[in-house]
């Protein structure tokens, strides 16, 4: 019987992807061919999605992107059996593992993701998976943390706070009950790793969070999803269940005497909810709002109780660091920015997609090697990097290095990882105001540096485009910069704090495209 694998997974679904299941069975059943069709995760290159594999006896052969219409021809080529023949189809791609865009990679936390079946245990397993669980519940919680330590293992939601010393603050603590939640309420634009590795790889997320709670001392985990991820949902939930079955979640771990339970939470569509505090409000089934800190969520958390606020992709690097051990991954990356990071390109590129690789690697590396350049072939002229509220950030810099620190000195921040790419037709006075609106929008309301400065800027900057004049401009330039100095210093959280980034990144970067001239050209 030959296998073959057709991604279960947002993107690929929006291409057709469940069609192409249908076709693909119907076309097999009418030519009397008997194949398994494996529901595997996306392996990131979007821009071939829907990708279809085929397993041979040398390797996994692709095809993509792949449409309804050509179905009929990949049968009549014998791409189930014939690599010589399917490789006459104009979509066949060879050796999947061997395309450059995957070669050029080093994938640790995505090393399974697109390769096996989401939700099957003994596949997860066949590929390393609860090997780290398994050498967790052979050490102690300090020698659990102490790997981690090694690792040098940074949170990879945004603020790049190293995960060790959270994890031991949860652990200090004394309490009756702690908690390990999972901040996958994914918000910003041009992200899409958590969702990708949770449709893909949902094990491994589990195994992380297990672990994690083994090192602290918490027997129960929620995941916090956005709710525009229904598909998601539905797969964590699966994968939750075979763990279950299997053992590797629940009551007595593996006979250890160990417990864990975890139990997905279905967000309410709020950007704000991606702030630690507001999710955890959210969690508690209050409204969405900022907690004044201290005290820290890992003091005072989830019902009051010590717990861990992680990101997926933080929680999903722990199971192969505790597999090959933290060593192993600090080995990765540069200077303090250690291990790996899944950069998503988006925005108007070529080749979409998520690209995993060890920090170092510049912009232009990801944009030009991976990305293929933009998607109209025009020149690259912006990049924001780090969701809406990431900086701007000219093609004169497109060399800068890929590291939370480098990054941090040209004014800029990774966040999620997420980049979006403009090419020479962006308007970066429109950019600019969008940052503002989108704030305004998105604000929990609770501090007024937010909650008006935002509306406030959307004024500023209609009036400096509208400016009859340079001295009208400069006036209100003046009050732009004042009126962000306020929000960075005096905002409750990130969302009023950063939103100047990007509005005066366009400024500094882009003075001219808030020129009346610039609008009227």
């Amino acid at each position: 019987m030959v296998k073959v694998y057709i991604p279960r997974e947002t993107t690929a679904d929006s291409l057709g992807a469940e069609l192409l299941v249908k076709a693909i069975a119907t076309e097999a059943k009418y030519r009397k061919l008997d194949i398994e069709i494996v529901r595997n995760g996306s392996r990131g290159a979007c821009w071939l999605e829907p990708l279809v594999e085929v397993e041979t006896d040398k390797g996994r052969v692709g095809y993509g992107p792949v449409t309804l219409d050509d179905v009929p021809d990949l049968f009549d080529a014998d791409f189930l059996n014939d690599i010589q023949s399917g490789g006459k189809h104009a979509k066949f791609l060879g050796d999947v593992d061997k395309l450059p865009w995957f070669a050029n990679q080093e994938r640790l936390t995505f090393a399974r993701c697109g390769i096996i079946e989401a939700t099957s245990v003994a596949a997860y397993a066949s590929l390393g998976g609860f090997v780290g669980l398994k050498n967790a519940m052979a050490t102690t919680p300090d020698g659990i943390i102490e790997e981690m330590k090694a690792s040098g293992l940074r949170g990879r939601g945004g603020a790049a706070f190293p995960t060790a010393i959270k994890w031991r603050t949860v652990a200090d603590c004394k309490a009756d009950q702690k908690y390990i939640v999972c901040n996958a309420d994914e918000g910003d634009s041009g992200t899409f790793s958590d969702r990708m590795i949770m449709e893909g790889d949902p094990l491994s997320l589990v195994e992380g969070m297990t672990i994690a709670g083994l090192a602290v001392g918490a027997d129960k985990g929620y995941i916090y999803l956005r709710s525009e991820y229904p598909l998601t949902q539905k797969i964590l939930n699966e994968a939750i269940a075979n763990a279950e079955a299997a053992g590797y979640l629940g009551e007595n771990i593996q006979g250890s005497g160990k417990n864990f339970t975890l139990e997905v939470f279905m967000g309410a569509g709020a950007y704000i909810c991606g702030e630690e505090t507001s999710l955890l409000e959210s969690l508690e089934g209050k409204r969405g709002q900022i907690r004044f800190k201290p005290p820290l969520p890992a003091i005072e958390g989830l019902h009051g109780k010590p717990t861990v606020v992680n990101n997926v992709i933080s929680l999903a690097s722990v199971p192969v660091i505790l597999e090959k051990g933290g060593k192993h991954y600090a080995g990765y990356g540069q200077g303090r920015s250690l291990g790996t990071m899944p950069f998503q390109l988006g925005g108007n590129i070529k080749n979409g997609g998520l690209v995993e690789k060890g920090f170092g690697l510049t912009l232009r590396q990801l944009i030009e090697d991976f990305g293929a350049g933009t998607a109209t072939g025009k020149p690259v002229r912006a990049i924001q990097v780090g969701g809406p509220l990431g900086a701007y950030f000219p093609a004169s810099l497109l060399d800068t290095p890929l590291d939370y620190e480098e990054f941090a000195k040209a004014g800029g921040m990774l966040g999620h990882g997420g980049v979006v790419v403009f090419d020479d037709t962006v308007n970066m006075a429109k950019q600019a105001r969008f940052s503002m609106e989108f704030c305004a929008v998105e604000s929990c309301g609770k501090c007024t540096p937010c909650r008006i400065g935002s509306v406030r800027g959307m004024e500023v900057i209609d009036r400096i485009v509208g400016a009859k004049n340079a001295e009208e401009r400069n006036a209100e330039h003046i009050v732009l910069k004042d009126l962000c100095e306020t929000m960075e210093s005096a905002s409750l959280c990130a969302m009023g704090g950063l939103t100047p980034v990007p509005v005066m990144s366009a400024v500094k970067h882009f003075v001219s495209d808030f020129e009346k001239e610039f609008q009227d050209r």
